[in-house]
């Protein structure tokens, strides 16, 4: 019998309808209704029953589920995990998950079919797409269970305002009242809530003549401002669109357009019209008839944008001599020249609005100065002395002042024309701004003045002669006739210039121990000057020129005959050299000499023989000095020539350091290698410099061979460095043994001083006690250095001395002293010392317990002299 299950479970798929399949045994014929009845074929299962997987329903804000009615924000990031897709099959077998969208649309999320992560993959955008359809199945790899959901897309503040109606082009009439409203500007922001919201506002100017309402979009002239056509016919204004802001990956910004209005100002009737190209100049020739032209005048209206019509008009003047055409405004003449009674004649011409019906508006007034004039039948003619000329020459010094004027030339200029034909200018042709006329412009005839501009051009050195071209050209004449006349300045020379040395300072070298005599280097100064200021002579002074001398002629620098240079006693030279003219104009070089070191010393020991004393492990030095001034002559190099014992020192070669061959490490070695008993090598050491050619000397060396000892501290070091010098050791200390004494010393006047002071004797009574004389005084023996054996002589021995005898106890009472009854008894202060030198830990011991019972015995007798002197002072009263 075959199990029966419910429809609602088991129906996943049908061969026609919609219908599902659960299980691929269970198959589902369905026919249409209402004519055709759905059988449910269920094979045979041998097996339990199996059901479909499904999806929990958690609601559109859980994160797991079916994914069904969920949102998800346009700004979230690729990548990001947005859902988890969670369900289970009802027999507990694994289930995996599916999501897949409609054929041909865009694929904006991935699932993990083992985790049921869902990934954004794609860029979301709201304003384009605000809801995504997809299927999301279920499985459990038998049945599976697909259902289809829809997600939300959320808003963003990520689209800006957009100005409509663009491009923004104005035009409005100059009167507009000032406040009046012109136009509105209009945004959308696609966003939604406050991201959608526009305001408005214009980008501040200093001159902005416009205001806007930041709701509305109303654009509006300001308030106490004026267009004005002819100042400005074109305004443009950047108007600013604003969201009201809004968050946008997780963060709130605020969005902005700008946009760019054209506003044209329309003119409007309110300028008069106004001549153009004033002022105005005209010409009666001698060759003019009536009818000429003379000038033409011309007029616009202020108005540039719809502008009237002018209208021309001779109000005065013209003393019935000139007409004038009333739209074109050319000015003619209306008789012969002949019979004008004027030169010059001042025509006041009027240029009139005409409105649109005829009538005469606003005007504008001018003045038109006409000349009469001849015809240009003569050129500029240049006149000497004695008439036309066209040579001009002149002598004259070099270097005259700026601006002086150069008397010599006696030049006029004439244009025998008359008005307009008699201008023209003048000019110099020569090198560049050296000479200038005077004047440049001329009417009719002038005297031609030239003057210096440029000092330093007219240098006789440059050049013996000046040439120039003085043109005079005609100005305003269509034939432009001209005239040309040649200058010519010779020029005569002055001691303008000092002597130039050809460099700031000379470099000379010099080998040392050259004859006297012998030249160090050749200066050379020129002087562009002629003549005797042209010739220079040469001197030199200053720190170590008395052992030069110079050639007053020639420069050149040579050594005294009875100088010989030495590089060791001074190797730099410096000093001036003076190039001096006839008139005592000079300039100053600096020398340099470098005496060159040769190799004219050779190494020199400080002694031919050398006492050393070597302690087995550390080095003893030889030191050889060369007095040449350089290396590589004073650089010296050691080496041992000879032996003895042979085979037994090394020798660093630059530090003349001596020192045992590495097997020689203690005295027994050296015992074996010598049988003397004091134990002193020699050896001839060899000190040669570098220099070419090469000198040398040598030196022997007796060296006392002695081992170390195990002194160590500061005395040790200071021994050991004083190995070489014992009587420097002595020496040493015998100043700190006097020292010693003198501190003690000072130490004991002092207390002296103090007991003076302290213990007053009263003169009534006095008992002096004299020392006996048998008694001791102390004893200080100094410690002796013996040097018996020369390794002895780095040991310091320190004798011990006896023990000072104890002071015997004081036979009777010192002076009483008076005390008043009322009066502390005063105690006598005793000073109690022990001088001992350094011993051993045992004499420390000693000396440690006698200065114990010393300190007992002064304490006790102490106390008994002070009971004496209060018995001795009750007794004396």
């Amino acid at each position: 019998m075959l199990p029966v299950l419910p429809i609602s479970k088991c129906v996943i798929a049908c061969l026609c309808c919609d219908h599902r399949k659960l299980h691929p045994n269970i198959f589902i014929i369905h026919f249409h209704p209402p004519l055709t009845p759905c059988f449910l074929f269920l094979p045979f299962l041998a097996r339990q029953s199996d059901y479909a997987p499904y999806f929990y329903d958690n609601g559109p804000s859980s994160k797991h589920g079916n994914m069904a009615l969920r949102s998800i924000s346009e700004d979230t990031p690729v990548g990001t995990q947005i859902y988890i897709l969670n369900g289970t099959d009802p027999e507990g077998d694994p289930v995996r998950y599916g999501l897949t969208f409609e054929m041909g649309s865009k694929e904006y999320f991935r699932v993990d079919s083992k985790s049921g992560n869902v990934t954004l993959i794609q860029e979301l955008d709201r304003e384009k797409l605000d809801e995504i359809s997809m299927l999301v199945s279920i499985t459990d790899g038998r049945n599976k269970v697909v259902e289809k959901v829809r997600v939300f897309v959320t808003d963003a503040n990520d689209e800006p305002p957009e100005f409509q109606n663009l491009p923004f082009i104005i035009d409005i009439p100059e009167d507009t009242a000032p406040g009046s409203s012109i136009f509105r500007v209009q945004a959308a922001d696609r966003d939604m809530g406050s991201g959608g919201s526009v305001s408005y506002y214009l980008q501040t100017s200093p001159f902005a003549k416009f205001t806007i309402d930041g709701n509305s979009g109303i654009l509006r002239v300001k308030p106490g401002e004026t267009l004005d056509y002819e100042t400005t016919p074109t305004h443009f204004v950047t108007v600013v669109a604003k969201d009201g802001g809004g968050k946008y990956k997780g963060r709130q910004q605020v969005l902005t357009s700008t946009a760019t209005m054209t506003i044209n100002v329309l003119d409007a009737q309110d300028m008069p019209p106004s001549f153009i190209g004033t002022p105005y100049f005209g010409y009666v020739y001698e060759v003019s008839v009536p009818g000429s032209e003379i000038f033409t005048v011309y007029a616009k209206d202020g108005d540039q944008g719809k502008p009237n019509t002018i209208q021309y008009s001779i109000m005065n003047g013209s003393d019935g001599v000139f007409d004038m055409n009333s739209t074109s405004g050319c000015i003619t003449l209306s008789i012969y020249p002949t019979l004008l009674r004027n030169e010059l004649y001042e025509i006041i011409v009027k240029a009139s609005e005409v409105g649109t019906k005829d009538q005469q508006l606003d005007y504008d007034v001018t003045t038109v100065t006409v000349r009469v004039v001849d015809l240009n039948n003569h050129p500029p003619t240049f006149y000497g002395q004695n008439g036309p000329q066209s040579n001009f020459e002149v002598t004259m010094y070099e270097h005259p002042p700026s601006g002086e004027i150069l008397r010599g030339f006696k030049i006029t200029v004439n244009d025998s024309d008359q008005g307009a034909n008699a201008k023209f200018k003048l000019r110099l042709v020569g090198p560049s701004r050296v000479l200038r006329v005077v004047p440049q412009t001329v009417l009719n005839e002038a005297q031609v003045t030239i003057i210096v501009e440029d000092s330093s051009g007219i240098d006789y050195e440059k050049g013996t002669t000046l040439s120039f071209k003085l043109l005079a050209v005609e100005i305003d004449t269509p034939e432009r006739f001209s005239a040309t006349a040649d200058i010519v300045i010779n020029l005569l020379d002055t001691n303008d210039n000092i002597p130039k040395f050809t460099a700031e300072y000379y470099i000379a070298r010099v080998p040392e121990n050259s004859i006297g005599g012998s030249s160090v280097v050749s200066v050379t100064a020129n002087d562009p000057d002629s003549g005797p200021w042209g010739e220079v002579k040469y001197t030199i002074y200053g720190s170590g020129s008395d052992l030069f001398a110079i050639d007053p002629s020639s420069g050149l620098i040579s050594t005294q005959p009875w100088t010989s240079l030495d590089a060791e006693v001074r190797s730099k030279y410096n000093f001036y050299v003076k190039a001096e003219d006839s008139e005592g104009k000079d300039s100053l070089s600096e020398v340099f000499v470098t005496v060159l070191d040769m190799n004219d010393h050779s190494p020199a020991f400080d002694e031919k023989l050398l006492e050393k004393t070597m302690i087995i492990g550390i080095p003893v030095r030889v030191e050889a000095v060369d007095e040449d001034a350089e290396s590589p002559n004073n650089v010296i190099e050691y080496s041992i020539m000879t032996a003895d014992p042979d085979n037994a020192f090394d020798i660093n070669a630059d530090t003349g350091e001596i020192n045992l061959k590495p097997y020689i490490t203690s005295m027994e070695i050296v015992q074996n290698i010598t049988k003397q008993k004091d134990c002193k090598w020699s050896l001839v050491v060899q000190a040669r410099d570098r220099g070419s050619p090469s000198f040398s000397t040598t030196a022997v060396v007796n060296i006392d061979i002695t081992e170390a000892t195990s002194l160590k501290g500061p005395m040790a070091d200071f021994l050991l460095k004083s190995r070489d010098n014992p009587m420097k050791a002595l020496g040493m200390v015998t100043i700190v043994i006097s020292l010693l004494v003198g501190v003690t010393a000072l130490i004991s006047a002092g207390m002296y001083m103090r007991n003076l002071k302290s213990n007053r004797i009263m003169p009534t009574r006095r008992i002096i006690k004299r020392r006996p004389r048998d008694q001791q005084p102390w004893i200080f023996n100094m410690p002796v250095v013996q040097f018996s054996n020369p390794a002895d002589k780095f040991l310091f021995v320190n004798q011990e001395r006896s023990p000072r005898p104890k002071p015997p106890p004081p036979s009777a009472p010192p002076p009483p002293c008076i005390t008043r009854p009322y009066e502390r008894p005063r105690a006598v202060p005793t000073i109690s010392g022990v001088l001992a030198s350094k011993g051993s830990k045992k004499a420390k011991s000693n000396r440690r317990k006698e200065g114990n019972i010393s300190s007992a015995l002064v304490a006790e007798l102490k106390k008994k002299l002070e009971q004496k002197m209060i018995e001795s002072n009750q007794s004396y009263y």
